[in-house]
């Protein structure tokens, strides 16, 4: 990653740049959960949720929160509970477009995992979207097919996972 980026945990301050962002990378999907929504998941684990800094700007974010394994959050609604899991569950990961393609993406999951890992959590797990699972598939992770994914998520959308370890 370039030494102009740095990752730092999400603060109450990054919220309107978080949520742009999203918007921004979803909207047109129709997967946009909207600030409440995201909040919610960010509030269930603040020490493992991340952003992506350039020049003082959010120009990215990683939601995730602990959670049973082989289940997901339902977009749709905010996160009511909060789980005691050996699973983090990656809820969303966004890089601004124009960082996109720059290995930035890659060191930003390097910089979760070992993050994961000093936090003692086991496994990793996500929802893959708009058929981001051929990437995830080459950077260690599982198809789990027989989980059914909230139709929220859309047609392609498919529950992944792999050890924190792995990699």
């Amino acid at each position: 990653m370039s030494d102009d980026l740095r990752i730092r945990l999400l603060a109450e301050g990054d919220w309107d740049a978080v949520v742009a962002l999203e918007h921004d990378a979803y909207a047109a999907d129709g997967l946009s959960e909207g600030r409440e929504a995201l909040q919610s998941r960010a509030l269930a684990s603040p020490q493992t949720c991340f952003v992506l800094e350039q020049d003082g700007t959010v120009r990215g974010y990683l939601l995730s929160l602990p959670y049973p394994p082989l289940r997901c959050p339902d977009l749709a609604r905010p996160e009511e509970a909060v789980f005691a899991s050996d699973n983090l569950h990656v809820h969303d990961l966004v890089i601004a477009e124009d960082l996109r393609g720059r290995e930035v993406a890659l060191g930003f999951i390097r910089y979760f995992r070992e993050q994961a890992s000093e936090q003692g959590f086991e496994r990793i797990s996500m929802v893959a979207v708009r058929g981001t699972d051929i990437l995830l598939r080459l950077l260690g992770y599982r198809a789990h097919r027989e989980v059914t994914v909230p139709s929220c998520y859309g047609k392609r959308a498919v529950y992944m996972s792999m050890p924190v370890a792995a990699g």
